[in-house]
């Protein structure tokens, strides 16, 4: 048995941690090629290059440490690869790694102010110290009605919102009846995060109990419309518990007008939850807290320090205006976790912030990035990719292969590559992404909009400089014209071959033309050759019926029986009967049916799909 590690053994094996984290750091920053931004592994590989048992013994840190590289590096996907520009970022940093460390080796369970009161007082303070930074309003203050707790994700904050609303909506009926999925509504637009759609299933309502919003052109909600739902619905009986406005969308970074939403929700009574996962940090910037003008009316609101604030997944921060709504809906106090300073009411246990009861010591990673980085730093990153993102824009703006389809005031740019007539404009757009993505230099996703697949460039990770955009772009550039000429040249090999067999029907139609037309000719010959024989033979059978007895024949009119004079009556015509008169014109009994040039001129344009062949004269034989 190997045994407890002793801290000494830690130190060692400590240090050899760290140095390979700072090499692969290294590697990503000074040699990215050795990396593909996508894993390029299939389904089952990691499992199948582990071994179906765990050990029975110990082995060597050593062991461990070659694994890292054999097993685990060939199924990452390296986010923090200058080349990432996928999702969002997910940001990390050396100050936040190290505050993670220092979490973990602590070991703290921050479930309670007693059972550790600096997790507690620290995170309250941290939280306060950046509602400052971003322009929150006072009652967002922990010295205010509300006040700010770490979370571990947007999304589980989305059903934590939604639960302390509904205790508002229901008076606190919820936590003695359970919700009335048949009574509340929550409004959404369809660019809002699916995680308000899962926190409505969680929480009982369904799914039945969501509004979904019309957007205007930016793909932002309308209060308009918003105020017409929301009159509709109360008309009818419903009570609206919970309005879900997105600063930044995932799909686009589409942000919700939070000034004339909150004035809308305020005259109805209805919660307003603010999801600003991804871009609400950017308001540490001055410049761009214009963005989120309005946030003064929500009742909550949610951003994620781990996309793009240099801090390590999880740490999503908090704010409630009304910290009694939220504590209301959570809060539930057995035996075993009462103690003297919980029941004096002047702390915070944060158990009844959140689903959990138990929790990590995260604050500690955020106190360490904002002092290692200080206020400016953080704007400055912030500031930097911004500026990227634009200059991205700018470049495809000014290139007819790209179209820039939504706006861009932060650090994602959706473009849609422009096709050429005839190509299906999705597959090849989503083929290109895949084209790039299979490269290894890249990492892109995609989204739609107003039905059409783009292309999302997500600027943000730490190590992400201008070079590495640019080469972006290149990318994508190169990409579109190498699929451009290869649908030119498939296209030109489908005409080519629409080409040939049009021209192979017609020769086939010149060559059943020409052989109906001898045909024709034929039955029309044999069909004259058969109607003059019957004449020809009653004519001499006449003769020879006129012809008296002797050797000579009768060559004049016969004598009258008296004086041997000529008779001076004029001949009379020989009678023809009508079916020998009209056997030029009818066919032979058996002989074929013969088509008219008309009809021969249809049968020729069915044949060939055509109707502009010349006529049947003009392809007759001279």
């Amino acid at each position: 048995m190997t045994g407890h590690m002793t801290p000494e053994q830690f130190r060692q094996h400590g240090h050899q941690v760290v140095d390979w984290i700072a090499d692969y750091w290294s590697r990503l920053q000074d040699d990215p090629a050795s990396f593909p931004v996508r894993s390029r592994v299939s389904p089952g590989d990691v499992r199948a290059s582990l071994p179906p048992a765990a050990p029975e013994q110990g082995e060597p840190f050593s062991a461990v440490l070659g694994d890292l590289d054999r097993v685990v590096m060939p199924g990452i996907t390296h986010w923090q690869h200058p080349g990432f520009f996928g999702y969002f970022p997910a940001n990390t940093s050396g100050p936040s790694v190290l505050g993670d460390l220092v979490s973990a080796g602590l070991g703290v369970q921050g479930m309670s102010w007693v059972t550790s009161p600096a997790a507690t007082e620290l995170e309250q303070h941290v939280m306060d110290w950046f509602a400052e930074l971003m322009g929150l309003p006072e009652s967002f203050r922990s010295t205010g009605t509300g006040g700010g707790v770490v979370q571990d994700s947007s999304s589980g904050v989305n059903l934590i919102a939604l639960l302390a609303a509904l205790h508002r909506a229901s008076k606190g009926a919820t936590l003695r009846h359970g919700v009335r999925p048949e009574d509340h509504t929550v409004y959404v637009s369809a660019q809002t995060h699916s995680s308000m759609e899962k926190a409505a299933r969680i929480a009982g309502l369904g799914t039945d109990a969501i509004r979904i919003v019309e957007v205007d052109a930016d793909l932002a909600m309308s209060p308009r419309a918003l105020a017409q739902r929301l009159e509709r619905d109360v008309a009818r009986g419903f009570t609206p518990v919970l309005v879900c406005a997105t600063v930044g969308t995932t799909s686009t970074t589409a942000i919700d007008p939070l000034a004339e939403l909150g004035a809308v929700c305020q005259r109805h009574g209805v919660w307003l939850h603010v999801d600003a996962a991804y871009a609400g940090v950017s308001a540490v910037v001055p410049e761009l807290r214009a963005l989120q003008t309005g946030v003064e009316w929500a009742d909550s609101y949610t951003t994620d320090a781990h996309k793009w604030l240099l801090t390590g997944f999880d740490a999503t921060l908090f704010w409630v205006a009304d910290r009694a709504a939220l504590t209301g809906a959570l809060s539930i106090l057995p035996e075993y976790l009462r103690n003297a300073a919980t029941d004096t009411g002047t702390v915070v246990d944060y158990r009844d912030w959140q689903i959990e009861l138990g929790r990590r010591f995260r604050a500690l990673k955020l106190w360490f990035v904002v002092r290692w980085y200080g206020a400016e730093g953080l704007r400055e990153h912030i500031r930097a990719h911004v500026a990227l993102a634009q200059e991205l824009a700018g470049w495809a703006r000014a290139d007819d292969r790209f179209d820039v389809v939504a706006p861009h005031p932060l650090s994602l740019v959706c473009l849609q590559p422009r096709w050429p007539a005839g190509v299906d404009a999705d597959v090849a757009t989503m083929t290109l992404l895949d084209r790039l993505n299979d490269g290894g230099e890249v990492f892109l996703t995609h989204t739609t909009v107003n039905g059409r697949a783009v292309l999302r460039v997500a600027i943000g990770a730490p190590a992400t400089t201008r070079a590495h955009v640019e080469r972006a772009w290149a990318l994508l550039c190169e990409g579109h014209d190498w699929l451009a000429n290869d649908f030119a040249e498939q296209q030109a090999e489908q005409r080519a071959r629409e080409l040939a067999e049009r021209q192979e029907a017609e020769q086939r139609a010149r060559g059943q033309a020409e052989r109906a037309a001898a045909e024709r000719a034929a039955q029309q010959a044999a069909a004259e050759h058969s109607s003059t024989e019957p004449a020809a033979a009653e004519e001499a059978t006449t003769e020879q019926a006129a012809q008296p007895a002797g050797d000579e024949p009768v060559t004049g009119a016969p004598e009258q029986a008296t004086g041997g004079q000529p008779a001076t009556e004029p001949a009379t015509a020989v009678e023809v009967p009508a079916d020998e008169a009209t056997a030029v014109e009818t066919p032979a009994p058996g002989a074929p049916d013969v088509e008219t040039p008309a009809a021969w001129d249809e049968t020729a344009a069915q044949a060939t799909g055509q109707t502009d062949l010349p006529t049947a004269t003009d392809r007759l034989p001279d």
